[in-house]
């Protein structure tokens, strides 16, 4: 098989763009995938010591255990080359050295003083290329070398005491948030040293911490404590200065609904439907404030009106009166509403595995729509070859020699690179 670097698309906004990936796990896969549906050629480094990327074998019991892509892998990194490099060797640097000359963004995420020691740090690359955009994620900042795992900064950032029932107990959500909020304002740091770039300003480092990135979604809830004086605590999905806002009911069908009432005029507009106006002219009920204080008397009334209804039947009179109100849905139904299914990824790996995933980029503007033909997420060092031969010049001889002495991971042409 003649395995090519993967590259971009001409008329998209960052083609012609070089990114080294030296990232794994999620936020750092995460931005390389991003700017890959934009146009970008991505070259993700994968650790030829370790069979790449960790995520490779984070697999459900329900998917295929052969292989190396796993549904979580596949979640953030389609549209990439995959180098495996062992970054302990002088020969493995040099690759990444030579890469970077040739780049114009690394996306890195070593604990701190590790990039150093493997020379891939910002004042190494940048002594090479003045005008590379250097991207380091940590969990917490260059002071502290602790690494960075999305639960504990859910912990720590106040995210999972807040989280969960009254009754319960503090709990994780369910996705790795605090990495893509970390990947989100890397992002917006990248997108920032793009725009200085044209400006004819140089490259500059841009560092995120998962933790900083946490405290800065913390919003209403850190000034709840900050002006308000209040710890927030676990409500369920209730929302502690709005009701009803984010509160489930279950409909005469068990279904669930969520109510975001937001203002007195769609409290009373619900209360019309739900057939019980005069709850609206309650002084009790009247305003939010009012409504926040007698919230656990409120929502048992609009429950058992609730009960009444189908949910689609209920759904379909609240959105007639503009009153936001909306179905709780699995994973299946999410992938079936039309403006989610528009942004799905459908791809075959190159040993026929059929891949799917959500796309990242979830922006829409003229003339910068992201890439419709991006190929699936690579086999671990399945573009080892095509990187070194195409990018970087290295005669067949001279890469079968580093694949010998374990400096990258090449499997030969022709061979499946869907096993190690």
């Amino acid at each position: 098989m003649n395995q090519q670097v993967r590259t971009e698309t001409s008329e998209l906004p960052l083609s012609g763009t070089t990114v080294i990936e030296l990232a794994s796990v999620l936020a750092g896969p995460s931005i390389g995938m991003f700017l890959a549906e934009l146009g970008a050629t991505v070259i993700k480094v994968e650790n030829s010591t370790t069979a790449g990327d960790v995520t490779r074998s984070w697999r459900l019991p329900s998917e295929s255990q052969q292989g190396d892509i796993s549904a979580y892998f596949s979640c953030v990194n389609w549209g990439k080359s995959s180098l495996a490099v062992n970054l302990r060797t002088q020969e493995g640097q040099q690759i990444i050295h030579a890469l970077a000359s040739k780049a114009d963004i690394v996306i890195a995420s070593y604990k701190p003083g590790d990039a150093e020691k493997l020379h891939v740090d910002y004042p190494t690359l940048s002594a090479i290329n003045p005008g590379l955009i250097y991207t380091h994620i940590t969990g917490y900042g260059l002071e502290n070398k602790r690494a960075g795992y999305d639960a504990l900064i859910q912990a720590e950032s106040g995210f999972t005491s807040m989280n969960g029932t009254p009754d319960g107990v503090p709990t994780k959500m369910p996705v790795a948030l605090m990495d893509l909020l970390a990947a989100h304002q890397a992002k917006e740091g990248i997108l920032l040293a793009l725009l200085a770039k044209e400006k004819g300003r140089p490259g500059r480092y841009i560092g995120v911490s998962l933790l900083q990135a946490a405290a800065a979604s913390l919003a209403n809830q850190a000034a709840n404590w900050l002006v308000g004086g209040q710890i927030p605590k676990r409500m369920g999905s209730d929302h502690p200065n709005i009701v009803p806002y984010g509160t489930i009911f279950s409909t005469k069908d068990d279904r669930q609904i969520v109510l975001a009432i937001g203002s007195d005029k769609q409290f009373r507009e619900l209360c019309i439907i739900i057939e019980d106006p005069e709850l609206a002219d309650n002084a009790k009920y009247a305003t939010n404030p009012v409504r926040v204080r007698e919230r656990a008397a409120l929502c048992a009334i609009l429950q058992k009106k609730i009960r009444n209804w189908n949910q689609d039947d209920l759904l379909q009179a609240l959105h007639a009166k503009a009153v936001p109100a909306g179905a709780v849905n699995d994973m299946a139904q999410v992938c079936e509403l039309p403006e989610v299914s528009a942004m799905l990824l459908d791809g075959t790996a190159t040993n026929g595995q059929r891949l799917r995933a959500i796309r990242s980029v979830a922006f829409d503007v003229a003339g910068a729509q992201p890439r419709d033909d991006i190929a699936a997420p690579p086999h671990y060092g399945e573009h080892t070859r095509a990187v070194l031969r195409d990018m970087l010049q290295y005669t067949d001889e001279a890469i079968q020699t580093l694949h010998e002495r374990t400096c990258i991971y090449a499997p030969g042409e022709g061979t499946s690179t869907g096993s190690r």
